[in-house]
């Protein structure tokens, strides 16, 4: 193949040129005017001058004519994965390039269109605008697009092509779909109160006359517990109500019932997280009498802006004879009544500190807040040398939920309160020493010591604090639904007021507090999980030793195994790299989680029906069109450009002629020497036609 073209390299300067052109006509046109003889032949030496400094070149070329290319885009992403379409396009990928291969002057470049950033969907757009800045824009003809339509990315800019853009559509049109969708998902609920999600289930592609329009079943289930169904209408926004059961993440997993026929049920679960936190936290605090130790619980609790605190403080005991009866002792009236019977379940923990026997709660209360915690309260107990007494709490009704007994003995003397082996596992007592103080206190003791405390037998819980010897200190125990604690000591206080150099007396009180009031981060049994991307970090905590390993089951049944590394004294921790979005299931003895990874419900599977609507726009632009492969694999056909490109069973490209220079040559057409010759030849001509009319 070869090619030529005349082209112009002037001697002198191109306004220089344009100025000598425009004096020789102006020359010419007064010769012509006054009908001066050999005119034509001044214009031919002027063209010839003009030819010669223009520098006239023929350029002949050698030329290897290069193919055309036609992009071809396989959908490999997960919507593109559904059913037999992987297989379909697999297929027709391979019948093209046998098609290709029979056409002399094309060739296929094949791109994949992978799944896209997580939350992103399907980007083909992107994917085409990536391959076509990779090829040479003067032999791109045209680009193919096998995939099921749904693009996530149509609106994005394109950047010009010399040829169509054709879809081929996999799957089939009777395709039809239900999709449950979340339009609401609150971030945040308040604990045991009822909240919204919103959601809807749409009918997608054209439904057999049984299946339109029909109610469904759906289930919800929270934190992986027992679901419960529901029956609901079709193509409405819906209110779901959910109540979140505990602090932290609360894990939503709504199902679809799938249906026979439907495409796929992919799109049939959604997971949404919200984190459960208190509205306000209410606290009864009653004080048995005035001591040192009194304003350090109200100091502690009061410090919290979410607390609701209830304190009241006997100030005189009853059998104190003065003749003031016991109901007018107060300013206000002291409503036990109201407190301990009407409203008891209202609070989240209750505190007794150094509370004695004295006539003040009569015994059906106390058998009240016996009942308060076998059904899910809370209850601790700062004992004082009342405890040891015959006036002990012990002796009423709350005796059978404490966790250990009393004896008669209150000990004297000074003794450093120290945390036990399971205490240094427990996350109320765990790496307490972090927190204490540096200065001021005894050699070798972490903290400073108290004063007195109370003997205690047949401890029935954890002991997670304990004198040197062993005697239980603190001791934390469930009873039915509730959590008690016992704290054997009235002498906290100390580590407050710096004795000895003082102590984390506000860390463990704010531990302990929130513990019986089951904080999640506080749970000596424990399985949680941290996403970060597709990098999930796993933590158990556990009281009991030995070796840890989770099982994870994954959203489509898989099962796998993580060893975990215990890190310090009861905490154990390993990461796993997650396969993809889902619900995800994890269990370690008897503690079970799930974890959602993803979106509530990923953008692959919202709209998993074949589509000739999403990427029109981008059709358009070149005369594309859309054909079915349920129709055959199409046919590939050169077209004009601004022809359409699309028809029943072909795909069309533009050819685009483009070609590789092998060889270059220079000749100008006459020698320059020659056009100055013809120049000064013709000038001659024109004098001695002028001199004749002269002598005539």
């Amino acid at each position: 193949m070869s090619g030529q073209e005349l082209i112009f390299a002037p001697l002198v300067g191109m306004p220089f040129l344009l100025v000598l052109a425009g004096l020789m006509v102006v020359g010419l046109g007064l010769s012509v005017f006054y009908r001066l003889r050999g005119s034509w032949a001044r214009a031919l030496a002027a063209l010839c001058l003009l030819m010669a400094l223009s520098g006239p070149e023929l350029r002949r070329e050698a030329r290897e004519p290069l193919r055309d290319i036609l992009l071809v885009l396989k959908d490999a992403s997960a919507s593109g994965r559904i059913g037999a379409r992987g297989g379909q396009a697999d297929a027709a990928l391979a019948a093209l390039r046998a098609k290709a291969a029979a056409l002399p002057n094309l060739e296929l470049h094949e791109v994949t269109i992978p799944d896209g950033p997580e939350g992103a969907g399907t980007e083909a757009v992107k994917a085409l605008a990536a391959a076509l800045a990779e090829e040479p824009a003067n032999r791109v003809a045209g680009a193919l697009l096998i995939t099921d339509g749904q693009a996530h990315d149509a609106a994005s800019p394109l950047p010009p092509i010399g040829g169509p853009v054709n879809v081929v559509l996999t799957g089939a049109r009777a395709d039809w779909d239900r999709a449950l969708t979340i339009t609401r998902a609150p971030a945040f609920g308040i604990i045991g109160e009822e909240t919204t999600i919103g959601l809807r289930i749409d009918e997608q592609g054209r439904l057999p006359g049984a299946e339109a329009g029909r109610d469904v079943d759906i289930s919800i289930a929270m934190d992986g517990e027992a679901p419960r169904t529901y029956t609901m209408p079709v193509n409405r926004d819906m209110d779901l109500p959910v109540t979140p059961g505990h602090a932290g993440q609360n894990v939503v997993q709504i199902a679809l019932a799938p249906s026979v026929g439907e495409l796929t049920d992919q799109n049939n679960m959604a997971v949404v997280q919200m984190n459960g936190v208190r509205d306000r936290l209410r606290v009864l605090l009653v004080s048995g009498q005035p001591y040192a130790g009194e304003r350090t619980w109200r100091n502690l609790l009061k410090s919290d802006a979410s607390v609701d605190l209830v304190h009241f403080t006997i100030l005189r005991p009853p059998e104190k004879e003065d003749g003031v009866p016991v109901d007018e002792l107060a300013l206000i009236a002291f409503p036990t009544r109201e407190l301990f019977v009407e409203k008891i379940d209202q609070f989240d923990l209750i505190i007794f500190d150094r509370y004695p026997l004295r006539g003040i709660l009569p015994s059906d209360y106390l058998d009240n807040i016996r009942d308060y915690v076998l059904g899910g309260g809370a209850l601790l107990v700062a004992a004082g040398p009342e405890f040891a007494s015959a006036e002990s709490l012990y002796f009423s009704g709350v005796g059978e939920v404490m966790p250990a007994d009393p004896t008669t003995r209150v000990v004297d003397g000074v003794f450093l309160p120290t945390v036990s082996d399971l205490g240094k596992r427990h996350p109320v007592t765990e790496g307490l020493e972090a927190f204490a103080p540096r200065a001021d206190r005894a050699e070798g003791a972490p903290w400073g010591r108290w004063l007195r405390r109370v003997e205690l037998a047949n401890p029935r819980g954890q002991v997670v604090l304990q004198t040197p010897e062993g005697d239980p200190l603190l001791i934390l125990n469930r009873e039915g639904e509730g959590r008690v604690a016992l704290l054997a000591s009235d002498q906290a206080w100390l580590w407050a007021r710096g004795y000895e150099g003082g102590g984390p007396q506000q860390e463990l009180l704010r531990r302990l507090a929130h513990w019986m009031m089951k904080e999640p981060d506080l749970e000596e049994e424990s399985l949680s999980a941290a996403i970060s991307g597709s990098e999930v970090t796993i933590t158990r905590r556990s009281l009991r030793e030995g070796a840890r390993e989770v099982t994870i089951t994954a959203p489509d049944g898989g099962v796998s195994r993580l060893a975990l590394t215990e890190v310090q004294p009861g905490l154990y921790r390993g990461t796993w790299q997650a396969a993809g979005p889902g619900l995800y299931r994890l269990k370690e003895g008897d503690q079970e989680r799930v974890f959602a990874l993803g979106a509530a419900m990923p953008k692959e599977f919202a709209d998993a029906v074949p589509s000739e609507t999403v990427l029109q726009g981008v059709t358009a632009a070149g005369n594309g069109g859309f054909v079915w492969l349920a129709d055959g694999v199409p046919d590939l056909r050169a077209v004009r450009a601004g022809r359409p490109a699309a028809g029943r069973g072909w795909v069309g490209y533009v050819p685009r002629g483009a070609f590789r220079t092998l060889d270059l040559r220079l000749t100008p057409p006459l020698p320059d020497w020659a056009l100055l010759l013809a120049a000064l030849g013709l000038m001659l001509v024109a004098w001695l036609q002028e001199g004749a009319r002269r002598r005539v």
